[in-house]
């Protein structure tokens, strides 16, 4: 490790790192609160995307039913809608915070690229979820198949609201693994040799990301879901080689 890397490293005590969390993480807090007000009256329109997966499944004869259980269920709803459209709302501002905080282990032209890793995790977790919005149908269509046909399915608000933002965090988390794997780089916890040599645990893992979102066992659904998770984490091994040997280049001169 050269003397600049060793400055940068420890140019911050334990108690300063920990105020420095405190301060991101109060930063963050606020924008979700911020957005949260915004969002509240907005609450019919954003529920009715979030159920109209649901809505799409229910053909005629369907025996299915969305429905409230309990005194506080309407308030907990609202609630719970608008935290979840805060957190994507404020998604930019929370991702800016994250790298600001792990920025100062970096060097100077490297809190550039952290910025940049910014402007793409948004595109790429909003990408993420958009896939689950639209393979959640199907999903749906598949479970609903199990229920008897002489039994009605009535499917509480919660259980679905919930499922929606498992499914949706999973896919959008999914998209950014890629772009994780490239700031671990970045901070130097794990090499490009490392992850070349993982190429085909990425290329596994891709295809039981494919398989766990298209239930229904559909060969070419499982490919066209796998394939973008190939794409990026090929592109993110390769970064990584990149700034790898960038970084082996820079020590190289400053021995000099």
């Amino acid at each position: 490790m050269s003397s600049t890397e060793a400055q940068n490293l420890g140019a911050m005590t334990l108690a300063e790192h920990f105020t420095e969390l405190r301060r991101r993480l109060v930063r963050s807090a606020l924008a979700l609160i911020i957005c949260t007000i915004a969002v509240w009256n907005q609450f019919p329109t954003i529920f009715a995307l979030i159920r109209a997966p649901y809505d799409n499944v229910q053909g005629p004869g369907s025996n299915a039913v969305l429905a409230l259980t309990g005194v506080t269920s309407g308030f907990s709803l609202q609630l719970r809608v608008s935290l979840a459209a805060a957190v994507v709302l404020s998604s930019p501002i929370w991702i800016y915070q994250l790298w600001r905080f792990v920025s100062p282990g970096l060097k100077s032209k490297e809190r550039k690229w952290a910025y940049a890793f910014t402007a793409i995790a948004v595109p790429l977790f909003a990408s993420g979820v958009l896939l689950a919005y639209y393979v959640m149908p199907r999903m749906l269509d598949i479970l609903f198949e199990f229920t008897p046909t002489d039994v009605q399915n009535v499917t509480s608000v919660e259980s679905y609201l919930s499922f929606f933002l498992h499914l949706t965090l999973f896919f959008g988390i999914g998209f950014l693994l890629p772009l994780i794997l490239v700031g671990l780089n970045f901070a130097g916890i794990l090499s490009g040799e490392k992850l070349r040599a993982a190429w085909r645990w990425l290329i596994l893992g891709s295809f039981v990301f494919g398989a766990v979102a298209t239930p229904n066992g559909d060969p070419l659904a499982m490919t066209f879901v796998a394939l973008p998770m190939i794409v990026l984490s090929f592109t993110a091994v390769g970064i990584a080689i990149l700034n790898d040997r960038r970084r082996s280049k820079i020590r190289a001169q400053e021995d000099l």
